[in-house]
């Protein structure tokens, strides 16, 4: 899963420059963990993860607060989570989350934006078995943190997969189980950067520089969107 990850990684920041774009969407996401399991992070494990990464953007403690506020008011912005699952030229496949107050409306623009760049959009469930929902967690290594002994406490919680890229850690494992993940690293004392759910291609597929340049115009088109959340691919 490295160099995949490493791709999204770098992807992300090459497309996510611009903070006007990245807080809105940031905000949405502490807002949907919020209203659905409570302000408290403490007790809720997603929105927990959701404030962590919106640090890790370098998010201010003020929008932080006020997405959760928001979540709570009488006139909180009803939110709803759409999926879509589109092709591109090469054998490229793309599963793209929304956060959407219209539903109506983001439908026709992830249509139009893939119809322009070159791709289609598929029926929901074309790709259900080329993606797997994965719960990611990252953080930093430390010097006396011994790797074995780590999956080892790691496994009851769910842990499926866990590597090192350059001295940061990475665990993966089911979706289900990132709240009893998240506790696991709570009681170990581990200081999470990020913490994510994702889909990640199944088979991940490399792409020539020529056909990428194809490739990026629909990931971009698709982004320019403001309901998207995120876009995952099969780039390996």
């Amino acid at each position: 899963m490295g160099r995949a990850f490493e791709y999204r990684k770098a992807s992300k920041l090459k497309r996510w420059g611009n903070m006007s774009r990245v807080f809105p969407r940031l905000g949405r996401v502490i807002m949907m963990a919020a209203k659905e399991g409570g302000p408290d992070p403490e007790s809720n494990p997603k929105l927990r993860a959701a404030i962590l990464n919106a640090k890790a953007e370098n998010m201010p403690k003020d929008n932080i607060d006020a997405a959760i506020k928001r979540a709570a008011g009488k006139d909180a912005q009803s939110l709803a989570e759409t999926t879509y699952e589109g092709k591109g030229p090469f054998g490229s496949l793309f599963f793209v989350e929304c956060a959407t107050d219209n539903n109506t409306r983001t439908v026709a623009n992830i249509k139009s934006a893939f119809k322009k760049s070159g791709g289609e959009v598929l029926n929901n469930g074309s790709l259900e078995f080329m993606f797997s929902r994965k719960a990611v967690f990252e953080f930093a290594k430390t010097a006396d943190m011994d790797l074995e002994e780590l999956e080892l406490e790691l496994i009851d919680a769910g842990l499926e997969e866990i590597e090192e890229e350059d001295g940061i850690i990475l665990v993966y494992a089911d979706y289900t189980n990132f709240g009893s993940l998240s506790s696991a690293f709570d009681k170990l004392g581990i200081a999470l950067i990020k913490a994510s759910l994702e889909r990640i291609a199944n088979t991940p597929v490399t792409f020539t520089p020529e056909q990428m340049v194809e490739i990026e115009r629909i990931i971009e088109k698709v982004e320019d969107d403001e309901d998207v959340q995120a876009v995952y691919t099969n780039i390996g």
